[in-house]
């Protein structure tokens, strides 16, 4: 296997149906372990497999979903390593977290397809949101979310390559992105770009919907409302219990945006020109 450091790509040797040798690229899948340093203390909290790449991004990301980074807490530095020990993001806090956050048991390994799967106690999936979504007056034309899907693969340079890669990206009103990510886990996405947002200044982003390449689960839901977001809009379905974080949070929540359709599930009255 040949991989070029940073690329999040790597280049295998694969036999052809048919029987030829050649080459493919396949998108990297590699663990980093997301740790939290504050003044007198520190603790590892999760592992998660990731493409490299946006690291300080993803771990900010993780911590503003996860609620960490609530009550004023603010980021100090960020420290990356990326050795024969593993790659890590050692992430480092003004002050101490809430103590019931640290109280939360976590089964410290998320595999790319399960960001919440890791969580050890249901009452630990729900997590308070510092910024209120359900009065946010965005307002957005069915247009602009049937053009998303098409634009945001078009914008994806690793998926082009591998057809392996999920991606997720803020949209303003009238359709144009203000950041997009790649990554093989849907929800390192999403982490990686509300992790940008907020190292910009820029949450909440109550100005902006969110886009995501793959299905709406509750985690995506409730990483967008946590970065303040009120619409999520995905190519894929959404959960039952998607759908109902939407409506308590105030979200607007479409799906199955393809073929020039889709289904709008929570909050309807911030898509304009409905027929």
């Amino acid at each position: 296997m040949n991989r070029k450091p940073g690329d999040g790509s790597a280049t295998v040797a694969v036999r052809r149906y048919g029987g030829d040798d050649d080459t493919d690229r396949v998108a990297v899948e590699d663990p980093l372990l997301i740790a939290l340093e504050w003044p007198g203390g520190a603790r590892d909290l999760a592992v998660t497999m990731r493409t490299p790449g946006a690291d300080a991004e993803l771990a900010i990301g993780f911590l503003v979903g996860e609620g960490v980074l609530a009550a004023g807490n603010t980021v100090t530095g960020i420290k990356l390593q990326n050795g024969d020990a593993g790659a890590a993001a050692t992430v480092c806090l003004a002050a101490a977290p809430a103590a019931e956050l640290l109280e939360r048991e976590r089964n410290f390994y998320m595999t790319s397809s399960c960001g919440v799967c890791g969580k050890a106690a249901l009452e630990a999936v729900r997590v308070r949101a510092d910024y209120a979504t359900a009065d946010v007056p965005l307002s957005v034309t069915a247009d602009v979310i049937r053009s998303l899907p098409e634009r945001l693969l078009s914008a994806q340079p690793l998926f082009a390559g591998t057809g392996s890669l999920h991606a997720a990206a803020f949209f303003t009103a009238e359709g144009s992105f203000t950041g997009l990510y790649e990554d093989v886990g849907r929800h390192n996405a999403v982490d990686k770009l509300v992790g940008a947002a907020y190292q910009e200044g820029a949450l909440p982003a109550a100005d902006r919907g969110m886009v995501v390449s793959g299905r709406a689960s509750f985690e995506l839901v409730q990483k967008a409302r946590l970065a303040g977001c009120a619409m999520l809009v995905a190519v894929g379905a959404p959960s039952s219990l998607a759908v109902e974080l939407a409506w308590d949070a105030g979200m607007t929540l479409a799906g199955f945006v393809r073929d020039d359709r889709f289904n709008i599930y929570s909050v309807p009255s911030r898509i304009t020109d409905l027929s």
